[in-house]
């Protein structure tokens, strides 16, 4: 059955888009497979990361439910960014997160934060809820109480208190790897970070069935105004 996500993904523009869709070796825009960085092994390393695209999740990916549809989806989605603010996005910086290499912002964002609480809560109607495998599987990870309380009630452990804004590069890594991929990344993506960047839209991704790759499906953009 397809799924659909909801995402953070630097606007085409950015530059920060062609270099991650070049790192993880496939645009999501297109899902056409680009040049990667001549390194070695990268392939290999990023082959999880490329079959989700470049992308922050804001909503994990999630079956729809049997009395929803795309078409209602979607008025949702526009339907809460029309009340949210484009804000800007912290800079970021390549760092290691539990092993994996990933973009991660380098001060706290409130309003990031909020976008993906409100993507959470605000569309938890259109998730079906997850097969008994899918549950066993998370807590294979050996889940805390509170991660479990939100797979549980959410479908997912790592929202809400649990959630943290990051844009995985790379398959977990030993130290070795590490020590080439992390300098690597970082040189890599040096241009696109120095870049300020601002969150005007929300994207939504679909995947087509069980291993498919997921692919950018639309973006919506977020309407509020900003408070002064």
């Amino acid at each position: 059955m397809p799924r659909v996500a909801l995402y953070y993904a630097p606007r085409p523009n950015d530059p920060l888009s062609d270099l991650g869709s070049r790192w993880l070796g496939r645009d999501p825009a297109n899902n056409a497979a680009v040049s990667q960085p001549d390194l070695d092994r990268i392939a290999e390393i990023t082959a999880d990361p490329r079959r989700y695209g470049f992308h922050a999740t804001l909503k994990p990916p999630m079956h729809l439910a049997a009395n929803t549809g795309w078409t209602e989806l979607v008025a949702a989605v526009r339907g809460m960014a029309a009340g949210i603010a484009p804000f800007c996005l912290p800079k970021l910086e390549v760092a290691d997160v539990g092993g994996f290499v990933a973009l991660r912002e380098t001060t706290p964002c409130p309003a990031l934060h909020a976008l993906a609480d409100a993507c959470v809560e605000q569309l938890d109607s259109f998730r079906a809820p997850p097969a008994p495998g899918e549950l066993a599987r998370r807590r294979a990870a050996t889940l805390s109480p509170e991660q479990n309380a939100l797979l549980v009630r959410w479908g997912y452990p790592y929202v809400f208190s649990a959630w943290f804004f990051h844009m995985t590069l790379t398959r977990r890594l030993s130290e070795a790897e590490k020590a080439g991929i992390l300098p690597a990344a970082r040189t890599w993506f040096a241009p696109a970070l120095a870049v300020p960047r601002r969150v005007e839209d929300i994207c939504l991704f679909t995947q087509a069935e069980a291993g498919a790759a997921f692919t950018l499906a639309m973006r919506v953009p977020l309407l509020g105004r900003t408070r002064r």
